[in-house]
């Protein structure tokens, strides 16, 4: 993808970090105290627009004009549940588009981010990979994503940003793989975790992965202790062979060690993603497999009843057979909860969004 010739010519403001934009202000002839009063701008206040910011100088205001750009992303499409969840799908002016998603739960207030421009993974039951993926986010697209939920949710409570509710959580939950995308993650999570900027706690950032070895172990030695969620899916590796053809890169075995050292060295107990299929993994034996999957890490297990696809074959699991596999895991001593479904009334599986206004786009086109 490239970026459109405006873009090229500006630094994203989102995808600086406090010491990078400290040090680009004195670059380009500003004063280096800008940067907190920017900083004060749009992260406390949710302001962008220039000519709000009256305590910079006119000619200050001219010159970051032409070289920061504040926010690039267009709402393409909004939707809301009746539960609170709120989903968006925004576009750059460079064609990438991605879903992000907002989830209300008591006093918390989690995003749900993507990283990618589709996914690479293919997982069989996901929307988010049927095409592939076309590309990565940047580390300001990842952070824009963060900040747009947080201006939804001053207008909705109608106070301002500084006052309103924000977001307190972060899950990379959403479209992509994020250690397929492990600079421009890493440096978003800094900027969303940096006092100085969104100020979230590193523990409450969850980064959801297939399972990429290596890049978990080097996630380890970041000095954030992020929760690391794995997507897991199957117990066994015929089957999540069959579920996630990214399977055939990386065995169980290999992410299980990956693991259980990223656990050695943050000390962060592991959290096993398994989305339960309708008679496809959500089988009593398939419980005692993953079981014994369990007794080799620290870890819990979320469940996740499917969220249907439309197009793909997959069904939604019987209530009975979730309570089943959970009360099987517990039994063998595992930490099992059921995630709650929520947004089910909209385009709740991830990537659905996005591809429904694929097909809408291309039966235009047609």
């Amino acid at each position: 993808m490239q970026a459109s010739q405006q873009s090229l010519k500006k630094s994203p403001f989102l995808g600086l970090a406090p010491d990078e934009l400290d040090a680009f202000l004195p670059a380009i002839g500003l004063p280096r105290f800008r940067g907190d009063q920017l900083r004060d701008w749009v992260y406390r206040k949710g302001i962008t627009d220039l000519t709000q910011m009256n305590n910079l100088s006119k000619l200050d205001r001219a010159k970051l004009a032409e070289m920061i750009e504040f926010q690039s992303a267009a709402n393409s499409v909004e939707q809301h549940s009746t539960d609170g969840t709120e989903k968006l799908l925004l576009t750059w002016p460079d064609g990438a588009n991605a879903e992000t998603v907002m989830i209300p739960d008591d006093d918390r207030r989690t995003a749900c981010v993507s990283s990618q421009v589709g996914c690479p993974v293919g997982c069989k039951f996901c929307a988010s990979g049927v095409n592939g993926a076309k590309g990565n986010l940047s580390a300001a697209q990842i952070v824009e994503q963060v900040f747009t939920l947080n201006l939804l949710l001053s207008a909705q409570t109608g106070k301002p940003p500084a006052e309103a509710d924000r977001i307190t959580n972060i899950v990379f939950m959403g479209m992509g793989e994020p250690l397929a995308n492990y600079a421009n993650v890493i440096k978003a999570i800094r900027i969303l975790h940096d006092p100085k900027c969104f100020n979230i706690s590193a523990r409450k950032i969850t980064l959801s992965t297939v399972g990429v070895p290596l890049k978990m172990k080097e996630l380890a030695h970041e000095d954030l202790p992020l929760n690391l969620a794995i997507s897991l899916h199957a117990p066994n590796e015929k089957l999540r062979r069959e579920l996630i053809p990214w399977a055939e890169h990386f065995s169980i075995d290999e992410i299980l060690e990956a693991a259980r050292y990223y656990f050695a060295k943050t000390g962060r107990e592991i959290t096993l993603e398994y989305i339960l299929l309708s008679h496809v993994n959500d089988q009593a034996e398939h419980a005692q497999e993953l079981a014994a999957v369990c007794r080799s890490l620290r870890a819990n297990v979320n469940l996740i009843r499917y969220n249907e696809v439309t197009g793909l074959p997959f069904k939604r699991p019987e209530t009975d057979d979730v309570l089943q596999f959970q009360r099987i895991l517990r039994n063998a001593g595992v930490n099992t909860h059921i995630r709650r479904s929520r947004g089910r009334d909209i385009d709740a599986a991830c990537g659905q969004l996005r591809r429904k206004q694929e097909l809408v786009r291309l039966e235009i086109q047609s």
